[in-house]
């Protein structure tokens, strides 16, 4: 069910993918993030227009994960993301075949997704970018860790910040693009920075600064696995043994196990095989 965080903020976090959001501004409406499914993305956009959402409107992709941007097509408004994001979209072929189908994604339990026609980004950019469509300043930062284009969406008058998979509420991290120092200290910053702020998470929705510390020590914790492992010369295949541990962080139902295994079988084994085996490493 949609929430609303103020007079302009709000998100939705009951579509299959990610959670999504959107600021509604008199001169237009910025959306955060694209609901997994076309039919999702239609009954959002009616959600918004009855809220008075007007025609001119943004789409921001907070990194290019397929949970959310797949959606991004039939959203039909101009796409922003960083730089590094659209670096990403340049080296995929233009129609969405499936590829990484074991990475533990929400899409890959949604056979009508594959097909699907990627949309490039219209505007890019490296540091930040704000709009002033209203009262309040909504602003896009970089801020690396998930991925090298990972991106915060903020509304400073309003203390609101959509943080995209920085922080995950109750679930395994994605690691097969990530920098785990850079999340780390992404992290601090989040927590030193940010501690009045309404914190939205790609995936949950919003979430206590307790989970902003949880998912910093379980990434460190992780790190902490990898690098025992490079100590041992270990094989990528190695990684399966580090999953109990991990698993045992998060408390989550018999049914999302297997995928959440999977998550982590794909994460560690691709951010292990790159940053410490690069000749080993697989390419997106």
């Amino acid at each position: 069910m949609m929430q609303q965080i103020n007079r302009y903020v709000y998100y939705e976090n009951a579509f299959p993918g990610v959670t999504v959001g959107a600021v509604v501004l008199p001169l237009g409406t910025i959306l955060v993030d694209a609901p997994l499914r076309a039919e999702d993305v239609r009954t959002w956009l009616n959600l918004l227009l009855n809220l008075g959402s007007k025609s001119n409107r943004v789409l921001i992709n907070l990194d290019a994960h397929p949970d959310r941007t797949l959606g991004a097509r039939s959203m039909e408004c101009t796409i922003v993301a960083h730089q590094k994001t659209a670096q990403v979209f340049r080296g995929r072929p233009s129609v969405f075949k499936g590829q990484n189908a074991d990475s533990g994604s929400e899409w890959e339990t949604y056979d009508d997704v594959v097909g699907t026609r990627w949309a490039i980004p219209d505007i890019t950019f490296t540091q930040r970018i704000a709009w002033h469509w209203g009262e309040v300043e909504v602003a896009c930062e970089h801020h690396p860790g998930p991925a090298p284009g990972s991106t915060w969406v903020i509304i400073p008058d309003e203390r609101v910040v959509f943080v995209g998979d920085v922080v995950l509420a109750n679930q395994p991290p994605f690691l097969t693009s990530a920098d785990i120092p850079s999340w780390v200290e992404t992290l601090d910053l989040l927590i030193n920075a940010y501690q009045d702020y309404t914190v939205i998470s790609g995936r949950g929705g919003v979430v206590s600064m307790d989970a902003v510390r949880n998912q910093q020590h379980h990434l460190k914790n992780v790190l902490k696995g990898l690098e025992r492992m490079a100590k041992r010369n270990s094989a990528p295949e190695e990684v399966e043994s580090l999953i109990p541990s991990l698993l045992s962080d998060w408390d989550f139902s018999e049914e999302q196990k297997e995928q959440y295994v999977q998550r982590y079988r794909h994460g560690l084994y691709q951010y292990y095989a790159r940053r410490y085996r690069p000749s080993e490493a697989n390419s997106e």
